[in-house]
Protein backbone atom coordinates (compact mmCIF):
# COMPACT_ATOMS: atom_id res chain seq x y z
CA UNK A 1 0.00 0.00 0.00
CA UNK A 2 2.81 2.41 0.88
CA UNK A 3 4.64 1.63 -2.35
CA UNK A 4 1.51 2.31 -4.43
CA UNK A 5 0.96 5.64 -2.67
CA UNK A 6 4.61 6.61 -3.14
CA UNK A 7 4.51 5.77 -6.86
CA UNK A 8 1.26 7.70 -7.29
CA UNK A 9 2.64 10.79 -5.57
CA UNK A 10 5.87 10.62 -7.58
CA UNK A 11 3.97 10.26 -10.86
CA UNK A 12 1.69 13.19 -9.99
CA UNK A 13 4.70 15.37 -9.16
CA UNK A 14 6.37 14.56 -12.48
CA UNK A 15 3.20 15.14 -14.50
CA UNK A 16 2.34 18.41 -12.79
CA UNK A 17 5.84 19.80 -13.05
CA UNK A 18 5.92 19.20 -16.80
CA UNK A 19 3.08 21.64 -17.52
CA UNK A 20 5.41 24.59 -18.11
CA UNK A 21 7.61 22.45 -20.29
CA UNK A 22 4.66 21.46 -22.48
CA UNK A 23 3.52 25.08 -22.79
CA UNK A 24 7.02 26.04 -23.91
CA UNK A 25 7.08 23.19 -26.39
CA UNK A 26 3.72 24.33 -27.77
CA UNK A 27 5.02 27.87 -28.19
CA UNK A 28 8.15 26.65 -29.97
CA UNK A 29 6.11 24.45 -32.30
CA UNK A 30 3.79 27.35 -33.12
CA UNK A 31 6.66 29.72 -33.86
CA UNK A 32 8.32 27.10 -36.08
CA UNK A 33 5.08 26.53 -37.95
CA UNK A 34 4.59 30.23 -38.48
CA UNK A 35 8.11 30.53 -39.85
CA UNK A 36 7.47 27.69 -42.29
CA UNK A 37 4.18 29.26 -43.31
CA UNK A 38 5.82 32.63 -43.99
CA UNK A 39 8.55 30.98 -46.04
CA UNK A 40 5.99 29.02 -48.04
CA UNK A 41 3.93 32.17 -48.64
CA UNK A 42 7.01 34.02 -49.91
CA UNK A 43 7.89 31.15 -52.23
CA UNK A 44 4.38 30.90 -53.71
CA UNK A 45 3.66 34.62 -53.76
CA UNK A 46 0.77 34.32 -51.33
CA UNK A 47 0.04 36.51 -48.34
CA UNK A 48 -0.60 35.62 -44.73
CA UNK A 49 -4.04 36.09 -43.25
CA UNK A 50 -3.20 38.24 -40.24
CA UNK A 51 -0.78 39.18 -37.54
CA UNK A 52 0.79 36.00 -36.23
CA UNK A 53 3.84 37.57 -34.60
CA UNK A 54 4.78 36.25 -31.20
CA UNK A 55 3.46 33.42 -29.12
CA UNK A 56 0.64 33.76 -26.60
CA UNK A 57 1.64 34.58 -23.05
CA UNK A 58 0.13 32.41 -20.35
Amino acid sequence: MKITLLITVAAAAVLLSSCNTMIGLGRDMRMGGEGLEKTANKATGGSSGGDTSGAPVY
